[in-house]
Formats: structure tokens, sequence, C-alpha cells
């Protein structure tokens, strides 16, 4: 077989064969890093939206406290045993006792 034919055939089958397979990887790899960045997207959006609902719990719990510190003082001893009394249960599910003025 002389090198002109084996040149030949590296050029009109060899090359254009690499090339298929060469883009067939490619598109694997693209369609890999969209289905990664879907996922990161994804990930993304649930934290910003559990982020947003614990800044507005906070928000909700310094609007009260500003209402506290700027009361008169009249209200506040009744305002502060309200919110003892509705205060969530501690970390672990115990709830913390409240102080009883009148015992």
């Amino acid at each position: 077989m002389p090198l002109s034919m084996l040149i030949f055939f590296m050029i009109v089958v060899g090359i254009p064969t690499l090339g298929g397979i060469g883009y067939s990887a490619f598109q694997r790899w693209l369609q890999h890093k969209e289905k990664m960045s879907q996922l990161i997207a994804d990930q993304t959006a649930e934290k910003a939206a559990q982020y947003a609902a614990h800044v507005e719990r906070i928000e909700a719990r310094l609007r009260v406290l500003e209402a506290i510190a700027t009361d008169g003082g009249a209200q506040t001893a009744a305002q502060i045993e309200a919110l003892r009394q509705t205060r969530p249960p501690a970390v672990g599910g115990e709830i913390l006792p409240t102080h009883d003025s009148t015992a």
C-alpha cells in the first residue's frame, strides 16, 4: 500500500471520524455542565428563600423590641410577660421555664 493511499485514507476517513467523536464528547460535556449549573441555581434559590424567611422573622422581632423600647413604660412589663408566654421552645425541644411574678 503506497504512502499516498495511507495519507488519503487518514484525511478522508480518520479526521472526520475523530472530529465526530470529539464533537459527541463535547456535547455530552456541555449537557453535564448545563445540568450542574441548573442544580446550583436551584440550591441558590432555595438558600435565598430560607434567608429571606429568616430575615423576615428577625425583622418582626426587631419591630416588637422597638415598640417596647419606645413605649412610655406602663405597658412594657405587660408586653414582656406576653412575649415570655409566646416564646418558642429552646433548641432540643425543651420548653424554657418562664418567670412567674405571682410566686
